[in-house]
């Protein structure tokens, strides 16, 4: 009994962070750090409080996650012209280096989406041992369903069928002048890239939306 109640006071205890506009976060006692996980839902330690996910289990993700290497991360920056006044939405963020690196490199906000917490998680992590915490935001969705009329900048590693298939929401949310990268596949006939680079024997496409 006396472990149980230990147990829900170090799960309930609550810590502020300093300065003014303080913002409580549920705290693990055990770690030494807020919760990455409340209650079965993702917490966003930046904005103190949980992540919008949706209810019950997401459906199994469309690709086996493979990161994209550090260096076409930063040729599909580069060729996105990323700057500190973009937004840069990575659709399938995985470990979340691209939004991080965005973050980091150029002041860029940042925000990944991702349907699979186990990379989530990871995203996390990296984040905060890169910190741009107030920069950089980490959603649990499906790419399909989220809304990402706010990007300016976009960024995919998916497969050529998936690109294709998100062709009519980048169309249809993005606003004109929204650049899209992605890494080793494009967008088929229906949509010829504007630019196509090599990077170390990958290509990187870009195209905008007019």
């Amino acid at each position: 009994m006396r472990r149980c109640a230990a147990t829900i006071v170090a799960v309930a205890a609550l810590v502020a962070a300093p300065g003014a506009g303080q913002i409580a976060r549920p705290f693990d006692a055990r770690q030494g750090r807020p919760f990455d996980v409340a209650q079965g839902r993702p917490f966003d330690v930046a904005q103190g409080r949980p992540f919008d996910v949706a209810q019950g289990r997401l459906r199994p993700p469309d690709v086996k996650y493979v990161p994209t290497p550090q260096s076409a991360v930063d040729a599909m920056l580069e060729l996105a012209r990323v700057t500190a006044a973009d937004v840069v939405y990575d659709l399938g963020s995985g470990d979340g280096r691209i939004p991080i690196t965005a973050a980091k490199k150029y002041g860029a906000r940042g925000v990944g989406i991702e349907i699979d917490m186990f990379y989530l998680r990871d995203a996390i992590d990296n984040r905060a041992k890169a910190g741009v915490g107030d920069r950089v935001t980490f959603l649990n969705q499906d790419l399909f369903e989220a809304d990402i009329s706010q990007a300016t900048v976009v960024t995919l590693f998916l497969l050529p069928r998936l690109n294709q298939q998100l062709i009519p929401k980048l169309k249809r949310e993005l606003r004109p002048g929204t650049r899209i990268v992605s890494h080793q596949f494009d967008m088929g006939e229906q949509w010829p890239p504007e630019e196509t680079r090599d990077v170390d024997g990958l290509t990187i496409y870009l195209w905008t939306i007019r």
